[in-house]
This record gives structure tokens, sequence and C-alpha cells, in this order.
């Protein structure tokens, strides 16, 4: 009975670490996204115009290594 509860409580932990990972992804590649285009507007002074396009790029991105990432593990 004990080393079955051990064995959930891993699988927690894993199933815990990888959803993190995973959102942690999701704001990383947002906020890079959001400060690439902010220096690009600086730099050329377009100031809203890359900014959007680098957040929605950047967004657009972390959705996409969540979705392939849960495709490759086949979990849903």
């Amino acid at each position: 009975m004990k080393k079955n509860n051990n064995y959930d409580n891993k699988e927690l932990f894993k199933s815990l670490g990888t959803v993190g990972t995973l959102g942690f992804t999701l704001v990383l590649s947002t906020f890079t996204g959001l400060c690439i285009g902010l220096v690009i507007d600086r730099l050329t002074g377009l100031k809203p115009i890359f900014t959007i396009f680098c957040l929605i790029f950047g967004i657009v991105a972390g959705f996409v290594y969540i979705y392939v990432k849960l495709i490759k593990n086949d979990k849903l």
C-alpha cells in the first residue's frame, strides 16, 4: 500500500513540474517578445508597431511550444 502512494506522489510532482515548466515558458516567451519589440521600436522610432508585433509573436510562440510539447508527450 505504501509503494502505491509513493508512486502517486512521484507522478503528481512530475505533472506539477511539467505544468510549471510550460507556464514559465509561456511567460518567458511573451516577455522576450515584448522586450525585443520595445528595443526595436526605440531604435527605429516607430513606437507601437514592433512592440505589438513582437508581443503577439512571443505569445503565439509560447502557445505553439506548449502545443508541441503536449502532442509530443501524448498527454492532454
